[in-house]
């Protein structure tokens, strides 16, 4: 009897077993863009790349597509809300962005790639790694660039979007090598970062001389006093850098200055992003 019921048990589980692989059958992945890698020289070591192709992107016919360069492009970080940001907004019924391929690039160490070295004995002991950002630029422009140039089918135009020590390299970067990107969307930049040495950096971009067709995004919510000893507040500062900005004689740089007092650090990035495509794709 005991032997009975147990086949009868075992033949029972073996069905539903059955009917539930087969109810799974017809699941698959949802893709949402392509994993790729680059090995780079520049920072020693491989580097993910979550990549977002557009509706209709084809190898062998003859669209190119802008590419939008994402910082901190995790999947776990911005790279999806910032790629379906892109989707919607180039719907045809929307029509706000053109379709344009999205490169995620995947987080490795944010204060050893973003920050430049730093005179604040405070900052080299809490973030050791630290300093870094002239490698992390390096990759971008002689790597990374290049890379998606060759593997993808893209145009001239290039957009970089990163927040918080992301929003400080970009601003490096805008200062530095304005030519690099044609749109900046810099988002609550730690520009605390050295008590504030970047803005001290003379700068191409601020002459009349500069003739890159240039667009900048900077935008803030209501973020407070800034971390480490050093008083400074975030708003004052990205006011500060759209002063800056602002004052540069060069009628090809146009900067927008979007503050958001109803978001914050944690809160501002889906927002103004979502800002930042209505202004400089009018």
């Amino acid at each position: 009897m005991k032997k009975t019921i147990l086949i009868i048990m075992l033949s029972m589980f073996g069905l539903l077993t059955y009917a539930q692989k087969k109810k799974q059958d017809h699941r698959k992945p949802f893709v949402l863009g392509v994993i790729d890698e680059i090995n780079s020289r520049e920072l020693g070591e491989k580097r993910i790349l979550n990549i977002y192709l557009p509706e209709g992107y084809k190898e062998n016919d003859t669209t190119n597509y802008p590419v939008i360069y994402l910082l901190d492009g995790s999947a776990d970080e911005d790279f999806i809300h910032v790629a379906g940001l892109i989707q919607y907004n180039s719907f045809p019924w929307i029509n706000r962005v053109p379709k344009s391929i999205v490169v995620g690039i995947a987080t490795v160490d944010r204060r050893r790639d973003f920050t430049y070295p730093t005179t604040i004995e405070e900052q080299k002991k809490s973030a050791p790694t630290s300093g870094h950002s002239d490698r992390f630029i390096a990759f971008l422009e002689k790597e990374l660039q290049p890379f998606i140039d060759k593997n993808y089918k893209t145009t001239k135009s290039k957009t970089i979007i990163g927040q918080s020590l992301g929003g400080l390299l970009i601003t490096e970067i805008l200062l530095k090598k304005p030519d690099l990107f044609n749109k900046y969307i810099i988002i609550s930049p730690s520009l605390w970062w050295d008590n504030g040495s970047l803005f001290n950096q003379s700068s191409d971009l601020l002459k009349d001389s500069f003739s890159s067709k240039t667009s900048i995004y900077l935008a803030v919510g209501k973020e407070g006093l800034v971390p480490g000893s050093i008083p400074r507040v975030m708003e004052v500062d990205a006011n500060l850098l759209a002063e800056k900005l602002k004052a540069g004689k060069s009628k090809n740089v146009s900067v927008y200055f979007d503050y958001l007092p109803e978001e914050n650090h944690a809160t501002i990035s889906h927002q103004a992003i979502s800002n930042a495509l209505k202004i400089l794709y009018p």
